[in-house]
């Protein structure tokens, strides 16, 4: 369970949002929505612990979000894309894994790139890609991610619809695994599967 409790927000002299709680179960999403400035990003970086909140607790399956546990049981997929221009999009990905002490094979790699419609393209450097290319790389982590708390920050920006359709169906899944998510988006995206809520800022 991942709960927020009383959270505050306070960025340079104005307050975002103050008494912010939610609590998330398994198989359960949540919609983060509101207009640009209203704090959306800033919640997420607190529910991943690169920002302190003014006030409030935040708390995975009992325990601070300080702990080792929350951070190997986290998945956050940030508004930018994270990859390195140079490597490509084979190169990343397995980096990625490494980098989040996952076993990843290449022929796993090779798949998850397929899926996102990057087959033919995974020894180009990522410079050479269209920015909805470059997304989809960053995307390509999903496919194999079995960590139960994914945080995505504007997962469907660049994406077209064929893409976006893709998108769901794999956020679905990993509900249906009884997994948990949270995620900002400004496009209406229907998941078809688990428990839909939202919370406006």
């Amino acid at each position: 369970m991942l709960e927020a409790d009383n959270l505050e927000c306070v960025r340079g002299e104005r307050r975002l949002f103050a008494g912010l709680g939610f609590k998330l179960e398994a198989g359960e999403l949540l919609y983060l929505q509101g207009k640009n400035g209203a704090g959306k990003t800033s919640l997420l970086r607190m529910l991943i612990g690169l920002l302190p909140p003014e006030a409030g607790e935040i708390r995975w399956k009992g325990q601070t979000i300080k702990s080792d546990d929350f951070r190997a049981d986290l998945c956050y997929l940030g508004h930018l894309n994270a990859i390195k221009e140079e490597l490509t999009p084979l190169e990343n990905l397995l980096a990625a894994a490494r980098l989040a002490d996952e076993e990843l094979s290449e022929d796993d790699a090779l798949d998850a790139l397929e899926q996102v419609g990057l087959a033919g393209r995974e020894d180009l450097a990522c410079k050479y890609l269209s920015q909805g290319q470059k997304r989809r790389v960053a995307l390509a982590r999903l496919v194999k991610e079995k960590r139960p708390l994914w945080v995505l920050d504007e997962p469907f920006v660049a994406l077209d619809t064929a893409a976006v359709d893709w998108l769901a169906g794999i956020i679905s899944g990993h509900l249906q695994r009884g997994g948990m998510a949270v995620m900002t988006t400004h496009q209406l995206v229907t998941i078809p599967a688990g428990t839909v809520r939202e919370l406006r800022l």
